[in-house]
This record gives structure tokens, C-alpha cells and sequence, in this order.
């Protein structure tokens, strides 16, 4: 009768055995999971959100840090640039007696005993300017948005305004034209596809250069 019942209580114990082996291990299991966790949380990092809502965060080595200072830096710097160069354009465009887009070359008058000049109309070598007509002076600039002139030119030099031939062009665009005339001999070729622009310029310049009553209509 002890037979029996001695395999009956090891068969009994035997799955309570394997059942308490298992909660172990799966305990464990649990353990080594809370400890990944914990490890992962207590990593020190960058936040690029509110900590408070656990956002994901992102780690930057130092190098990268610098680099995003130096990109900081740089756009700080171009925003000052930018924003200096809007308000020199308001204050221009407040304050100038006309201002605009024209396509300029430079001619100079033929010194005593040179031959005069052959006409060059058909040279194409026209660049735009953005000509500004402030105070005393006449300013060119390569872009509207230049802090500095590329150069300027004072009304009190200016001897002759004066309209030329308007041209149109093959792709039948038709040209306007006028010049400025300074007592050095230099010769400001202006033009535009706009007849009201130059008429523009020809009554406002011969006005403050006070060059008398010259016919300010283009031919």
C-alpha cells in the first residue's frame, strides 16, 4: 500500500513543481524587462518636446550640438542682413524722388581731336540697373535690395537730358531711350519698354537739374 501511494504524491507534486519552476521564471523574466526599462529611462538625453507629455527625445553628440549653434548663428546673421536691406528699400522707396528698373550703358565724349563716336545701338551691352533719384544725387545700384550704389552721379553735373530714337526689336518689343550728360564728357544711356517710365525720368531729371524747358517726349 506505501507503493502506491508514494507514486501517487510524486505524480501529484510533480506538476507543482513545474508550475512553481515557471513562475520563476517567468518572474525573472518580468524582472530583467523592468530593468531594460529602467536602464532606457534613466539614459540622459535631449528632449525636442515637452518632458512633462513624454515625447520622444533625441540624443546629438557634442559635435552635432556645435553644428546646429553655427547653423543658428549663421541664419541669425543673414535675418539682420535681409531685414537691414528691406528697410534701406522702405526708406527709398519713402523718401526718393522716382526710383526703378532701367537697362543702362556708359558712354564717354570724344576728347578734342578724336574722331566722334560711331553709333552703336545694335551693341548689346545693356544691364539693368535700379536707378534711384534722391536729394542732390542719382544713385545706381545693381539690385534694388544693395546697401551701397555702384555709383552715382550729382545733379549739379549733369549738363544735358535728353530723349533718343526708340527702337523695336525683331521680336517687335518696342524700346524707349534717354541720356544723361555730365560736364565730364561721361554719357548715361537709359532705357525701358515703357514710354511712361522714360518720360518720367526726362521730366523729373531736366526739372532738378533745372536744364530749362527741353522737350521731355521720347521720339
Amino acid at each position: 500500500m506505501l507503493i502506491p501511494l508514494n507514486q501517487e504524491v510524486r505524480h501529484s507534486l510533480i506538476p507543482k513543481l513545474n508550475l512553481s519552476s515557471s513562475s520563476r521564471l517567468w518572474g525573472s523574466r518580468r524582472l530583467m524587462s523592468a530593468a531594460s526599462i529602467l536602464n532606457l529611462c534613466s539614459l540622459r538625453r535631449l528632449s525636442w518636446g515637452n518632458d512633462t507629455d513624454e515625447q520622444d527625445k533625441v540624443v546629438l553628440s557634442v559635435k552635432e550640438v556645435k553644428s546646429l549653434r553655427s547653423e543658428l548663428a549663421e541664419l541669425e546673421e543673414r535675418e539682420a542682413l535681409l531685414r537691414a536691406k528691406l528697410e534701406h528699400i522702405d526708406e527709398i522707396l519713402r523718401s526718393a524722388h522716382l526710383s526703378g528698373y532701367l537697362h543702362m550703358r556708359n558712354r564717354w565724349a570724344a576728347l578734342p581731336g578724336e574722331p566722334l563716336p560711331l553709333d552703336d545701338m545694335e551693341i548689346d551691352d545693356w544691364l539693368p540697373r535700379f536707378v534711384v533719384l534722391l536729394g542732390p544725387c542719382i544713385f545706381f545700384y545693381f539690385l534694388s535690395m544693395d546697401l551701397s550704389p555702384q555709383d552715382s552721379c550729382l545733379l549739379s553735373d549733369v549738363v544735358e537730358v535728353g530723349p533718343m530714337p526708340h527702337i523695336t526689336q525683331e521680336e517687335g518689343e518696342t524700346r524707349y531711350y534717354f541720356y544723361i550728360i555730365t560736364r565730364y564728357g561721361l554719357r548715361y544711356e537709359c532705357s525701358s519698354t515703357s514710354k511712361i517710365q522714360v518720360d518720367n525720368w526726362l521730366t523729373a531729371l531736366q526739372d532738378k537739374c533745372k536744364l530749362g524747358s527741353q522737350s521731355s517726349t521720347t521720339i
